[in-house]
């Protein structure tokens, strides 16, 4: 199948905002779907249309939905903290909207269905390499509901309606609409704003991912053919390093011995080392990018004036923005 125009929920975020400039030069045509509460750092293109409404408003997406091949779904209410400043509005937006949009899209002619889920479905593992074989066991109702979607939008899998399934890792890196509450991301800007690392816990294990082979491996998912990848689920994400192991990479990679690493107690045990060797092995995807790039990549930027206020803006933290939307 030839796709030509996409509809992306949420590209106006911390992962869209990277994705669909990309897209756009590879010459599709570019349908974003976005509340816009963070900004609009798209900008203007030919062959981009930006439309600020609600996933959740059916009208809209019948409107849309014409001459749409694919939907990228990215849009969430995103991260374990603001999902619970109002778990109504969280099911709302993460499980009612997504069940209305696959059902539309299908109904609608939509070809190809690309879900981003999240690695925090499997919960807390023992085994050594966490595999999408495993059993889901989320934790909080965030994921638990990404799982429940996951589930959902499987079952749609037909002829004429392929879906796709990826489990990304943390998601690290210079964005446009940057986010600073995710580990690599955060711990950086700490490191060069204060010259001190503050990790909570620091055995725990993270997955990572730079941000650069997140948007590769959503623009190679319009390319894959649709008897490779109809129903498949992916974990994607390589780089797996303890909370303490990151801390230390960062300030190895900055080169700067005064900054301070403090332990402090947590009581967040998610820990998980998610094997990405399916995705390897079936589609051919190894990411081009690294931790160590993620943080020069902030570094950079942060020396360049592009992260202006990193710790009291409250548009590089989603929490603080949900905080005020709902207020």
């Amino acid at each position: 199948m030839n796709i030509k125009s996409v509809l992306v929920t949420g590209g106006a975020g911390y992962v869209g905002a990277v994705l669909v400039p990309k897209l756009l030069k590879k010459g599709y045509y570019v349908k974003v779907l976005d509340w816009y509460i963070y900004g609009d750092v798209l900008g203007d293109h030919p062959n981009l249309k930006n439309i600020k409404g609600d996933i959740r408003d059916a009208k809209v997406l019948k409107r849309e939905f014409p001459g749409i091949d694919t939907v990228i779904h990215l849009a969430c209410i995103s991260n374990d903290p603001s999902f619970e400043l109002d778990p109504k509005l969280g099911k709302t937006v993460n499980y009612d909207a997504t069940i209305q949009l696959v059902e539309l899209a299908k109904l609608r002619g939509v070809k190809r269905f690309i879900y981003a889920s999240t690695s925090s479905v499997y919960g807390v593992k023992k085994e050594r390499e966490v595999t999408e074989k495993l059993s889901l066991e989320p934790l909080t109702d965030y994921s638990k509901f990404k799982a429940i979607c996951e589930q959902y939008i499987k079952k749609r899998q037909s002829k004429g309606f392929t879906v796709l399934i990826l489990r990304p890792a943390t998601v690290c890196g210079y964005s446009p609409r940057l986010r600073l509450d995710l580990t690599v991301n955060m711990l950086t800007i700490q490191a060069l704003v204060n010259k001190r690392i503050t990790v909570f816990g620091g055995s725990q294990m993270r997955p990572n991912i730079h941000i650069e082979d997140m948007a590769e491996i959503y623009i190679r998912s319009l390319q894959y053919p649709a008897s490779k990848i109809g129903g498949k689920i992916y974990n994607v994400g390589y780089e797996n390093y303890t909370l303490l192991a990151i801390a230390k990479m960062i300030k190895k990679i900055l080169g700067d011995r005064s900054i301070e690493i403090v332990m402090s107690p947590s009581n967040d045990n998610r820990s998980y080392h998610i094997s990405s060797k399916k995705i390897e092995k079936e589609l051919g995807f190894v990411p081009k990018h690294s931790i160590e790039q993620a943080i020069l990549d902030l570094k950079l930027a942060y020396e360049q004036g592009k992260i202006p206020k990193a710790l009291t803006d409250n548009k590089y933290y989603n929490i603080r923005v949900m905080q005020r939307l709902l207020e």
